[in-house]
């Protein structure tokens, strides 16, 4: 069976778990406390090297980490990666999209969240706050002419983008401005086997410490 290296709160996590919850497959958890140092140890740095969550060990021992990489390989052959090689560079594209702009809701919902907002050079908050609103304004733009982001399929890339985007209040950025991205939110909702979940920061105490 697999295993999944969690830790509950990521969304980066989330992302994983909604696509296994969409495919039915059964796998095993191994949470890593990664604000008290577990990340670091040298043990979990043989899984992944960046100290981060999630990685996925396969049945064979293999391990791949980084979660839209984990994404691409789970859904390869199934209906959430289009077989087609352009249709699935175009789910890459929006996948890409996602590590570049969307970041920057992740990161200010993790600040926010955790109470170390304060603690960032305004200058960098600010900056956060304008790519977070340009990534929303792109996909505002976008679904506006389509139910999903790559067209009428829903896929990984849905995903991917779905994990932080549907938490943008948390990041302090008004989500009900974007209407198509709301209504696109809901779409994501519909799909069978959504894993509606949610894990907030305060379930973990350690969470307001700087990462190691």
């Amino acid at each position: 069976m697999m295993t999944l290296f969690d830790y509950l709160p990521s969304q980066n996590a989330y992302k994983v778990r909604l696509l296994l919850s969409h495919l039915g497959l059964q796998y095993r958890t191994e949470l890593v406390s990664i604000f008290e140092g577990a990340g670091q140890d040298p043990a979990y740095l043989a899984i992944n090297p960046t100290g981060a969550v999630p990685a996925l060990r396969l049945d064979d021992g293999r391990v791949l980490a980084e979660s839209n990489a984990i994404l691409t390989y789970l859904a390869a052959g199934t209906r959430y990666l289009p077989a087609d090689a352009f249709a699935a560079a175009k789910v890459q594209q929006w996948m890409s999209f996602e590590q570049d702009y969307v970041l920057n809701i992740a990161c200010l919902r993790h600040w926010t969240m955790t109470g170390k907002l304060a603690r960032r050079p305004a200058a960098l908050v600010a900056m956060r706050r304008a790519g977070g609103m340009r990534a929303l304004q792109i996909l505002e733009r976008e679904l506006a002419s389509r139910p999903f982001i790559c067209g009428d399929e829903y896929t990984i890339a849905d995903i991917s983008l779905f994990a932080y985007a549907h938490r943008t209040d948390e990041a302090g950025l008004p989500l009900r401005e974007f209407p198509q991205v709301c209504a696109w939110i809901e779409r994501v909702r519909a799909q069978p086997g959504f894993l509606d979940e949610h894990h907030p920061y305060s379930i973990d105490p350690h969470s307001s410490s700087e990462l190691p």
